[in-house]
């Protein structure tokens, strides 16, 4: 067995970008009279927008969230210019490409986002395919993107992992059947990525770059 294909969550997994969307999610929350603490919104980053308003505004009608969502876009590309790639992400990419492995950015982040986070990112020459919003109804902690990951890869769930930064991101490995491997550097601590379901955890791209033979290992030993 050997892994055919790594599935990258982007924000705040390869990209600086989470507390960018923290805050482009209060003002706009803010913009509707909603006011909502900032670490109450990080807690719900990294799954899909509606599971996100549902969590921190509770229960409004579609209207409503469109235009949330639609207020959020807006503060969100306001904040573009702040985007940075995380330390040894490109390098990352490269290294897991150099090594025949194929590389997808398993995101659901909409297309005009996702063309901002992989200007940051300035690694497409390592990148096999990526997905976004449109290939699907619902996000992550739902499995979908994943899937549509793997059949663009051409590659089946046992050779397969998946790296992220969220509880989300390792719920849906587990119910795709994906091993995973989380960071810290989206701000989630290490005890709720391993008991999401992280195989290991690390500190960011960096330290999984100098450590990508061993933890290529490490998910191979451990099993399914």
């Amino acid at each position: 067995m050997t892994v055919r294909t790594v599935l990258f969550d982007v924000d705040g997994t390869l990209v600086d970008s989470n507390y960018l969307h923290v805050d482009a999610w209060q003002r706009a929350l803010g913009d509707l009279d909603v006011a909502v603490d900032a670490w109450r919104i990080h807690r719900a980053i990294g799954q899909d927008s509606a599971r996100l308003l549902r969590a921190v505004a509770g229960e409004r009608d579609d209207a409503w969230n469109e235009r949330a969502t639609s207020l959020h876009g807006e503060h969100y590309r306001a904040l573009a210019p702040r985007l940075r790639a995380f330390d040894g992400a490109a390098g990352l990419l490269r290294a897991i490409a150099a090594r025949d492995i194929l590389v997808v950015l398993a995101t659901s982040a909409p297309e005009d986002e996702l063309a901002l986070l992989r200007a940051a990112l300035d690694a497409d020459d390592a990148i096999h395919a990526v997905t976004s919003a449109d290939d699907v109804e619902s996000a992550k902690p739902d499995p979908g993107i994943l899937e549509v990951a793997l059949h663009r890869a051409g590659a089946t769930p046992s050779e397969a992992l998946m790296i992220g930064d969220s509880v989300w991101d390792m719920a849906a490995a587990a119910r795709a059947h994906v091993r995973s491997v989380g960071v810290l550097c989206g701000g989630v601590g290490a005890a709720e990525l391993l008991d999401s379901g992280a195989r290991a955890v690390h500190d960011d791209p960096a330290a999984v770059l100098a450590a990508l033979d061993t933890v290529l290992d490490t998910v191979l030993d451990s099993g399914l």
